[in-house]
């Protein structure tokens, strides 16, 4: 007898606990526990009826065991009421406790309760509370917080030889004007004065930055295949043009406007789109794929040093537009991008971003360093030349200055991603002004005796490899800087915006220095403290903006 009420009982739990989990509907002890536990936003919701409830007694064993996993799969497939039913439901499991009929399924009379219904009680049929987000809006933030950089591997690094060489193409160029100023000044256009001259090279390079304020947008909404292409067309078309140009008006047309939208349209997508790529190694992947342009800077003044005199100006120049080509198409075929445009997202620019003063700080530091950069870079060839150096080393210098290049963009991004890109940035510049203060300026300065050739010689080669490697990350760390202040998606349009106000610097800077150098009869010392003035206001900047974010501790990755 004893035996067989045993038994009894146990079917009578099996069967209890069947209709509790396959079915969803707990005992009272298990219901009342879980919606006492729903209240709480941080309680676990378990199953206690199983710890404290009549089933716990009749199942032993094994069989408990496989209950209690079975309860955990009903729970997490089910759902909680709300808190606002469960004063109720709470009432009917306290009627149905007393029932005799516990075992079978219950059927809700809630009309004391003022609610009407006759569907049986379900965990399932009820809804957890909902806050005021919607799904929409949860999965928005749950993708842009969970956006994964691959950081490597064949695509990505595809993409950084791509914008390799679009830089070597575009930037390549841009590192060479010193080459054409100096030729042109001595030849098409002797007849006019080096500030004349200056605006040419000076609208290029405005144009260059300046146009990026729609490109960047533009990047961030359509991606960069057609900005690319188009920019590849112009480009061409501008260096072919060159070679036919002989007038002031001509040169202009061809090398101030159509070479320097050419190259914007280059120039902001092959550096936004490294971006989509890369997170952690950022600074390593840009300084990489800027390190193209530096190696231009070695090539092409000395294929054009030996290729004027061989084949003369126009053939030279076309020479140079096809090997351009060669670069162009496989840039155009490589650099592509990979995260989706930001959603509500617009091309066109926002200046409202200048109100993030770190921001507005930082495009007012590239402002300053980049009004002083294209300097050297401009007048090193011809200061060789008034000094009386060699004419063949004073074309070597712009090389020698992209050589030191090569390894200033490289190295300090590769420091810039383990001590900060801040830090790294503002060490450079440090290190920009010091070699100009240091090494131009005193041979630049009128003596009596004037100095020797043999005292400016190897100064004037330190100087170029020295201000090179220190002002290279002046173009391969300011995106990364830049980045570091917005999201991804938002690189093109901060990085447009912030070269916006930037081009102006690089579309006076050449001219200025040559109104300085004909109001200082020819010498050079206004210029190199004009450089040096450029400088020091762009440390002051980046110190300023680090200090704002980050305070004054020096060991504060930034």
């Amino acid at each position: 007898m004893i035996h067989g009420a045993e038994a009894l009982s146990d079917a009578a739990g099996e069967r209890r606990g069947e209709a509790r989990f396959g079915n969803n509907i707990p005992t009272p002890a298990a219901a009342e526990t879980a919606l006492t536990d729903s209240v709480d936003a941080n309680a676990e919701v378990w199953p206690r009826g199983l710890e404290h409830g009549e089933a716990s007694h009749a199942v032993g064993g094994d069989q408990k065991d496989e209950l209690n996993e079975k309860s955990i799969e009903s729970v997490a497939s089910s759902t909680v009421p709300t808190s606002s039913s469960s004063e109720t439901d709470m009432k009917l499991h306290s009627k149905e406790a007393s029932s005799p009929t516990s075992n079978s399924t219950p059927t809700t009379n809630l009309s004391k309760t003022g609610v009407k219904s006759k569907e049986p009680f379900s965990l399932a049929s009820s809804t957890l509370p909902t806050s005021h987000s919607s799904t929409a809006d949860i999965e928005s933030n749950v993708s842009a917080s969970s956006v994964q950089y691959p950081e490597g591997g064949l695509e990505a690094w595809s993409v950084v030889f791509g914008s390799f060489c679009g830089m070597l193409a575009a930037f390549g160029l841009m590192n060479a004007v010193g080459v054409y100023q100096t030729y042109l000044s001595t030849n098409q256009l002797a007849s006019y004065d080096e500030s004349t001259i200056s605006w040419i090279f000076g609208l290029y390079i405005f144009l260059a930055f300046f146009c990026g304020v729609q490109i960047g947008p533009v990047f961030d909404s359509k991606g960069p295949r057609y900005l690319v292409l188009a920019g590849s067309v112009l480009l061409l078309a501008a260096v072919f043009l060159v070679a036919e140009s002989t007038q002031y008006w001509h040169f202009i047309l061809s090398f101030g406007l159509l070479a320097g939208l050419g190259t914007s349209l280059i120039f902001t997508p092959a550096v936004s789109a490294i971006g989509h790529f890369f997170s952690t190694a950022r600074g390593s992947a840009t300084g990489i794929a800027t390190t193209g342009g530096s190696l231009g800077g070695v090539i092409f003044p000395l294929m054009l040093q030996r290729l004027f005199p061989l084949v003369g100006f126009a053939w030279s120049t076309r020479i140079l537009a096809f090997l351009l080509l060669i670069l162009l198409i496989l840039a155009n075929a490589l650099i592509k991008s990979r995260l989706p445009p930001k959603p509500g997202g617009s091309v066109w620019p926002d200046f409202l971003i200048f109100r993030d003063k770190v921001f507005t700080l930082t495009t007012a530091g590239v402002f300053f360093i980049e009004w002083g950069l294209f300097i050297p870079i401009s007048y090193i060839s011809l200061y060789a030349l008034h000094v009386g150096l060699d004419p063949a080393l004073s074309y070597q210098l712009i090389a020698l200055l992209n050589v030191g290049s090569i390894f200033g963009r490289w190295l300090p991004g590769y420091v810039a991603d383990r001590l900060g890109r801040f830090n790294t940035m503002i060490l450079t510049i440090a290190l920009s002004l010091l070699f100009t203060l240091a090494f131009w300026l005193p041979i630049s300065t009128p003596s009596d005796p004037p100095h020797s050739t043999i005292t400016i010689t190897p100064l004037i080669i330190i100087f170029a490899l020295g201000f090179g490697f220190s002002s290279g990350s002046n173009i391969s760390l300011t995106p990364v800087c830049v980045g570091q202040l917005c999201e991804t998606e938002e690189l093109g349009r901060y990085y447009a915006t912030c070269y916006t106000v930037v081009s102006f610097g690089c579309l006076t800077g050449i001219p200025i220095a040559g109104a300085i150098l004909r109001y200082d009869g020819g010498e050079y010392w206004g210029l190199v403290l004009f450089t040096s003035a450029c400088y020091a206001g762009g440390l002051a900047c980046f110190v300023a903006g680090r200090v704002m974010r980050v305070g004054w501790v020096v060991t504060k990755i930034f």
